[in-house]
């Protein structure tokens, strides 16, 4: 909470061009409120544009009400916060709940940094799962579909319905409430405006996406993905992401041949792990504040395994913290990050080893939850 405290005033009390992100989010509620476009450049105002769902004009309203210097620090400390909350609900002890938030600090602080969201995101998925475990289906889906409508990525969290116990009412209770945040909205704005907003949401993640896949238009900034280091080490600028069919496949294979240790606590803990580092692999929106998700899983799939660990994984988790988490900082050889990690997303390659490895394990490995009997997650609340 000190780090994220000194990474927001480090970034608040610059000016307005320091927080350009939350004066983004800022304007989701304004412009919500007097309904205007929510996806015009308003080049007096910020720049850039949203790309958040219409439904995030509620989320962010308490803190666009405030001045910035408040609205702005709260957001950053809120986003903390709710994660290092999140971490702590999981079924683990307090050592690895630790290790999970030590291997994660890098990534937070960047995030926060540039005032986004994705520290929230990334503890709604681990909160929703804890709740489905817990039997809090209701609240649970909650944060999947607020997720899911906010930003895509959310979507990850309906992985949980396989571990619920009851899952007819996971299933009404997820479409009541992507109804109820649908039509929410229009309780500070108007029926039209929200369902012409979410229209136009749509055709700018679509050309959004397809903008994402230029380098050099979003000077190596987005796609800091497996798709984009393909993209840009091979010099197909546009080469097509037939990877993402296969990487769905290796989702629903190590899933679906797992099916009997879908109720095993490990494997369910493994799994969604398995999807926070997919999600951000396998996006042209990712970017390098995006990979506090990632990372997240990468610092859960490595506090499950049981001690002592082999080299080669304390070498890949070095490898993620050097190469994923360091090379955004003024600590790392600026004209090594220039010239080599940003041209090429190499980011993105410590994380996709490691899940590389995940899916071996679920798919071929048959000692692949072994581990879990010496191992035993606490109980649940």
């Amino acid at each position: 909470m000190v780090a994220a405290t000194i990474g927001t005033l480090t970034k608040v009390l610059r000016g307005p061009e320091s927080i350009n992100n939350y004066l983004i989010f800022k304007g989701v509620f304004w412009h919500t409120w007097m309904e205007k476009s929510l996806y015009q450049v308003y080049p007096a105002e910020y720049f850039d544009n949203n790309h958040y769902g219409p439904v995030f004009s509620l989320i962010i309203a308490p803190f666009a009400l405030l001045p910035d210097v408040w609205g702005c620090t709260l957001w950053g400390l809120i986003n903390a916060g709710i994660l290092l909350y999140a971490i702590d609900q999981l079924p683990l002890n307090t050592l690895q709940k630790s290790g999970m938030i030590a291997i994660g600090l890098l990534e937070m602080i960047t995030s926060i940094q540039n005032v986004q969201f994705n520290p929230m995101l990334t503890s709604w998925v681990l909160l929703a799962y804890v709740w489905t475990i817990q039997g809090k289906d209701h609240w649970a889906t909650l944060l999947i579909a607020a997720g899911f409508l906010v930003k895509i990525y959310g979507i990850i969290g309906l992985v949980a319905w396989f571990f619920s116990k009851r899952r007819w009412v996971f299933a009404a209770s997820f479409l009541g409430w992507i109804v109820l945040l649908f039509v929410l909205p229009m309780l500070i704005s108007s029926p039209t405006f929200v369902w012409e907003s979410y229209g136009e949401w749509l055709a700018k993640l679509a050309y959004k996406n397809e903008k994402n896949r230029n380098a050099v238009a979003n000077a190596f900034m987005q796609d800091i993905s497996v798709p984009g280091m393909i993209r840009r080490i091979s010099g197909r600028q546009f080469w097509d992401g037939w990877i993402l069919l296969p990487a769905a496949a290796v989702y629903a294979a190590a899933l679906f041949s797992r099916w009997k240790s879908w109720g095993n606590a490990i494997f369910q803990q493994s799994f969604v792990a398995f999807l926070l580092i997919g999600v951000v692999l396998f996006s042209t929106s990712s970017e390098s504040a995006t990979y506090v998700i990632a990372v997240t899983g990468v610092a859960w799939w490595f506090v499950l395994d049981p001690q002592p660990r082999p080299k080669w994984q304390i070498g890949l988790l070095v490898f993620v913290l050097v190469l994923t988490s360091l090379s955004p900082t003024d600590l790392f050889p600026a004209v090594i990050r220039e010239n080599l990690i940003k041209p090429y997303s190499l980011k993105a390659l410590p994380c996709f080893l490691i899940w590389l490895v995940m899916a071996w394990r679920f798919l071929f490995s048959k000692k692949a939850l072994e581990f879990a009997e010496r191992n035993k997650p606490e109980k649940l609340g």
